[in-house]
């Protein structure tokens, strides 16, 4: 008896020991480079510590993801992002059955693993999701931080440390994809917008290795850009455009042409908008 005890201890302690190697490699090893916009830092780490979820708001590609990496490496703590789609389910988060041999075992899903384990969820997003993936996480938003696993018939209580992120971009809700009252009411919401020019401009010259002058310009095309939001354009030039249009002409890409590759084409396929935007570029460049 006393050896079998022995054995369950040991495959206990090997399942543990694979379950930190596992929540390891969700550690974000190096600092990634970010520039506060205003208090999201302190924010972050008030809710955190008050054990509150969190959702980050803004348009796409003006630095949510990179804040949240920033704030798993500066908190040592695992981040697990999920990039949602219309065809994540519940099971996809949660976790599922698979086939072992003649028999099944369980695997976690990344919300499972994060709840068990601690760290940060992030569910990228999460408007994208069907509408089944957003009711599971609702009783992890309000106090009883609790995660039911229906399959298993267990109910998991949330590790302290754990913390569970959204992102959501209200320029693209429609009728029929947005968030519910129900559901924007569970969390506390940091906006998010584009950079001030002078720090896009540092972030620019960062990333992407081009002078001053030349991230300069770019972030005068993006305000030229962003300006024609709802006036021909759907969204505006993001920060990240920009510093990919920086990387381009950086490697030697003509600079017209990186703008034309990198921050046209990508937001238009209107050929008449491309015109009007391509006629900004040149003014500037």
């Amino acid at each position: 008896m006393k050896d079998d005890i022995g054995g369950n201890d040991c495959a206990a302690g090997a399942a543990q020991q694979a379950t930190e190697r596992s929540m390891q490699e969700y550690r974000v090893e190096s600092a990634p480079f970010y520039l506060p916009l205003s208090d999201e830092v302190k924010l972050f780490e008030i809710a955190y510590e008050s054990r509150l979820p969190l959702m980050l708001k803004g348009p796409t590609g003006c630095g949510k993801t990179r804040f949240l990496s920033y704030m798993a490496h500066r908190m040592s703590m695992p981040l697990i992002t999920v990039a949602c789609h219309e065809d994540l389910t519940a099971g996809d988060l949660v976790g599922r059955y698979l086939l072992d041999g003649a028999s099944t075992r369980w695997q976690d899903g990344p919300l499972s693993l994060a709840v068990k384990h601690g760290g940060i969820c992030y569910l990228d997003e999460v408007v994208e999701a069907r509408k089944d993936t957003t009711v599971v996480i609702h009783p992890l938003t309000d106090d009883r931080r609790v995660l039911p696993i229906e399959k298993r018939g267990i109910i998991l209580e949330a590790a302290d440390s754990f913390m569970l992120a959204i992102s959501y971009n209200p320029g693209y809700q429609t009728v029929l994809k947005d968030l519910k009252q129900s559901t924007k009411q569970r969390f506390i919401t940091i906006e998010f917008d584009y950079p001030t020019a002078g720090l896009e401009e540092e972030i620019i010259i960062h990333e992407s290795g081009i002078d001053r002058k030349a991230a300069g310009e770019l972030r005068k095309i993006a305000e030229k850009f962003r300006a024609l939001k709802g006036r021909g354009l759907d969204e505006g030039v993001s920060t990240r455009l920009l510093i990919y249009a920086g990387t381009l002409i950086a490697k030697g890409v003509d600079p017209r042409r990186a703008c034309t590759v990198s921050m046209i084409h990508p937001i238009t396929d209107d050929p008449e908008m491309q015109k009007v935007l391509e006629e900004l570029v040149a003014s500037i460049v």
